[in-house]
């Protein structure tokens, strides 16, 4: 942990030290997400009570918010880790950020798949150009097209410069989807949570939601986590630890 044997963050900022690390915090990030996913949809599926507009179709909400709420929120994740790899050089922010993009874009496509789901109920119809809507779509093609740069360039170093100023560009998306239904008219309902008033939603409810989104986020960890280490393995193939690591798994 460093010549005075006091520990310190920068020593895990190396891929070396972070893969052991990483390698011991995902199982309990996952059990801890299978945990709360499974309790917020019991709360939301049989302890909520019925809706007095929607009936029971509103209940996609427990999935469909958190889903929404992570995908804006590993956004701004990706972008940050893409911003420090782009100014500071460091390689295992860019790794956590390429290790981000995938359950970004999950969260992306259940947000939207779900909302599909409620929409047709609710609207009558599957979809609509809506301005929340249209939003959140580019946000799941500014993912596909993160991952889809970093791919189509050989060099490792450039991969991650390119991917990093997409990443930086696309966050301004963030609070247009946050803010579209208050700047336009549009279908899609204003929000449930506010950070300034209180909730417009009965408790229970309101646990339900928190409780799956908090698992969401325990699952974005576990996920990137394990993530990060397959792409510290493969970026890190030729290094004589990786060697040595894979050689004592065989």
């Amino acid at each position: 942990m460093g010549n005075s044997g006091k520990f310190s963050w920068y020593y895990f900022s190396s891929p070396q030290s972070f893969y052991p690390l990483a390698g011991k915090m995902q199982p309990w990030f996952a059990a801890l997400a299978a945990i709360l996913c499974v309790a917020g949809l019991y709360i939301g599926f049989f302890l909520a009570p019925t809706d007095a507009q929607q009936g029971e179709s509103y209940r996609i909400i427990f999935i469909h918010v958190p889903a929404a709420w992570m995908s804006m929120f590993l956004y701004l994740v990706m972008g940050f880790w893409s911003g420090v790899g782009l100014v500071l050089n460091t390689r295992l922010s860019s790794m956590v950020a390429t290790a981000l993009a995938p359950t970004g874009a999950l969260f992306t496509f259940i947000a939207l798949w779900t909302g599909a789901l409620w929409g047709k109920p609710t609207w009558g119809t599957w979809w609509v150009w809506d301005a929340r809507l249209t939003s959140e779509l580019i946000l799941l093609f500014l993912y596909i097209g993160f991952m889809a740069l970093q791919a189509a360039i050989d060099d490792q170093r450039r991969a991650d410069k390119a991917g990093a100023v997409l990443a930086l560009v696309g966050v301004i998306n963030i609070p247009i989807i946050y803010f579209s239904v208050k700047w336009w008219s549009t279908l899609h309902q204003g929000a449930s949570v506010s950070m300034t008033g209180a909730p417009t939603m009965a408790k229970t409810m309101l646990l339900g939601m928190l409780i799956m989104a908090l698992g969401f986020w325990m699952y974005s960890i576990a996920a990137t986590l394990a993530r990060t280490r397959c792409v510290i393995l493969e970026r890190e193939r030729h290094t004589d630890w990786v060697a040595a690591e894979i050689g004592g798994q065989t």
